[in-house]
């Protein structure tokens, strides 16, 4: 049972959003909400949000983590928070006081990353709640329709659902409009006068297809079906919509999960510390703090991952070894300066590229392993020999990396309406049986055939999806 009252919590956040200001850290105004484990299980299937729309998925998540928590095979997290402004987060009721003194410090620490770092700044954190609510509002109207209905509904959101992750994965880049791209092909087509040509090599220019659709290869999947599709109803069409805002606000969590968790850990440990806090607290607090940033031995912890960055990053522009400073020189800024700056300008990607060292690497024991069989066997590990390859394994399985990036190329191939896709290719193979259930949905949506171009085993390959069902040939 907890071991506090409710006003000791507000005296407690009163104290460590003091220590928010003294340090520095820049947060919307912060809410909290206690819950039992029925409505954290229930927050974690809908994503942390007080409002969403309904579908089954949802359902069936809800009763699969109530079904894991029941039976002990998994706990439930501490705290939950979502980018929001006023940002809202949710601590379990049965925390000890002392637990959620640090989940409080640790939410602070998210909710200063949600507003100052650069991928979240096209998610409108001031229009979160109200985004939400409307599209639970818009989609029930649409169940209780009686000219469309659920089933209707569920059968546009399977598809979408399973498509929402196609599309443009760095938001900070605008997107050019179709006027914007056509101008640029015609000047890439046409360049200026070169006063040089005699003495540089001929190119060949092609007069480029203005009248191709799409102008430039469209990575949006969703938005390109609902804008060229010309048979879908205006509840279809506004059904992509909504699911692809949702994706896209949930993209830059995904694309920051370990800057974000070890920025959350290494705030919160600094805040504690600077309580002062009574012996039982304390002893408490290492032991909670050790908890969440331990490695798991087998896969990555992003707590501890990115508390280890952080950590390191500050301790090198504060107290730089003397190897450090042969090679690089005095740090040029203070190490909270520096915190700040990262904080806002990287995503996962860079920031391990940018400041994952060989040393960091050999300090974790950090390995990279593959299936041999039916065995997993280490590969590589992080020697003077293998620490490069282990990094460049790592940061290409963070955040989207894993999911394949598939662009359209053609939404009339063939002159018969066939959407040509082409998979950006970058040595893994898609998976047969996802890619056939994957051009099923699209070709759900778009209402014609779906081909799209790949590699396999080295091969360039067209998968093809018509009312025949799902094949594949190897392309010359």
């Amino acid at each position: 049972m907890a071991n506090y009252e409710l006003k000791s919590l507000v005296e407690w956040d009163s104290r460590i959003r003091e220590k928010v200001a003294e340090f520095g850290l820049d947060c919307y105004t912060q809410e909290f909400e206690l819950c039992d484990h029925f409505g954290m299980l229930g927050y974690m299937a809908y994503s942390g949000m007080p409002s969403h729309y309904p579908h089954w998925s949802y359902g069936k998540s809800y009763e699969k983590l109530k079904t894991l928590y029941d039976h002990g095979v998994s706990g439930l997290p501490y705290e939950m928070v979502i980018n929001s402004d006023p940002a809202i987060a949710y601590l379990m009721r049965d925390n000890t006081l002392l637990l959620q003194i640090l989940t409080m410090a640790h939410v602070y620490g998210h909710n200063d990353f949600f507003k100052n770092n650069f991928t979240y700044r096209t998610t409108r954190a001031s229009l979160t709640i109200e985004l939400f609510k409307a599209h639970a509002l818009r989609v029930r109207h649409y169940f209780e329709d009686p000219s469309i209905g659920i089933e209707q509904v569920e059968r546009v959101l399977d598809a979408a659902h399973a498509l929402s992750w196609q599309c443009r994965r760095n938001l900070a880049i605008r997107k050019l409009s179709h006027s914007e791209q056509l101008e640029r092909l015609v000047e890439a087509a046409h360049p200026r006068p070169d006063p040089f040509h005699r003495i540089h090599a001929r190119e060949v220019v092609h007069e480029p297809d203005l009248r191709k659709v799409p102008v430039e290869p469209d990575e949006d999947l969703l938005l390109f079906i609902r804008d060229h599709n010309p048979f879908l109803r205006e509840w279809e069409k506004d059904l992509l919509t909504i699911v692809d805002e949702e994706a896209k606000y949930f993209l830059p969590m995904m694309e920051t999960k370990i800057m974000n968790e070890g920025w959350a850990s290494y705030w919160h440990k600094r805040i504690l510390e600077s309580l002062n806090l009574e012996q039982g607290p304390h002893l408490e607090f290492i032991v909670r703090h050790n908890q969440v940033v331990r490695p798991i031995p087998g896969q990555i912890n992003p707590y501890y991952l990115g508390f280890k960055l952080w950590e390191d990053i500050h301790r090198r522009h504060t107290k730089p070894t003397a190897e450090e400073l042969k090679r690089d020189g005095p740090p040029a800024k203070s190490g909270e300066a520096k915190l700040f700056e990262v904080r806002e300008t990287e995503r996962d990607s860079s920031f391990l590229r940018r400041f994952l060292t060989e040393g960091l690497m050999r300090e974790m024991d950090l390995f990279k392993y593959e299936a041999r069989g039916d065995d997993l066997v280490v590969d590589k590990v992080s020697d003077e020999e293998g620490w490069r390859e282990v990094k460049e394994t790592l940061i290409r399985n963070i955040g989207t990396s894993s999911i394949p990036v598939i662009k359209v190329e053609d939404a009339d191939f063939g002159q018969n309406r066939t959407l040509y896709l082409k998979h950006n290719y970058e040595g893994r193979d898609l998976q047969l049986e996802y890619a056939e259930k994957t051009l099923a949905y699209v070709a759900r949506l778009w209402g014609r055939e779906v081909v799209l171009e790949t590699t396999l085993q080295g091969k360039r390959s067209l998968l093809c999806y018509n009312e025949r069902g799902f094949s594949t040939r190897a392309l010359k």
